[in-house]
């Protein structure tokens, strides 16, 4: 039987959208960016907590000619209030929309230190 700490799970991302309501936002690590749609969006995955307790606010995009920094904010759902959080990891997915098609410009994660 496969130990269930180490086996990773199987079920895919689960798709997020941008709530812009959330309190105490913090910027969140995104594990995975991956150019879509003709590389004009960029699809992110990370690990983060369920909702209403941890909700997407916000994606900040900043292009320039040699990078575009791709920034996800998180925070708590203002539903929350009388929720019991659990703590679990949960895999979510957003796709960001870019000004123009990325070309050879790096992404860099704009949570980074």
């Amino acid at each position: 039987m496969a130990n269930p700490v180490t086996t990773a799970p199987t079920k895919s991302p689960e798709p997020v959208k941008p709530t812009g309501d959330a309190i105490n936002v913090h910027k969140v690590r995104w594990t995975k960016a991956t150019p879509v749609s003709k590389n004009k969006k960029v699809k992110l995955t990370w690990w983060s907590g369920v909702a209403p307790c941890t909700v997407l606010d916000r994606v900040k995009v900043k292009e320039t000619a040699k990078r575009v920094t791709i920034t996800l904010y998180e925070g708590t759902g203002p539903k929350a209030a009388n929720v019991a959080c659990i703590m679990i990891a949960v895999e979510k997915t957003t796709t960001v929309k870019l000004k123009k098609a990325l070309g050879t410009r790096k992404i860099v994660d704009g949570a980074k230190p």
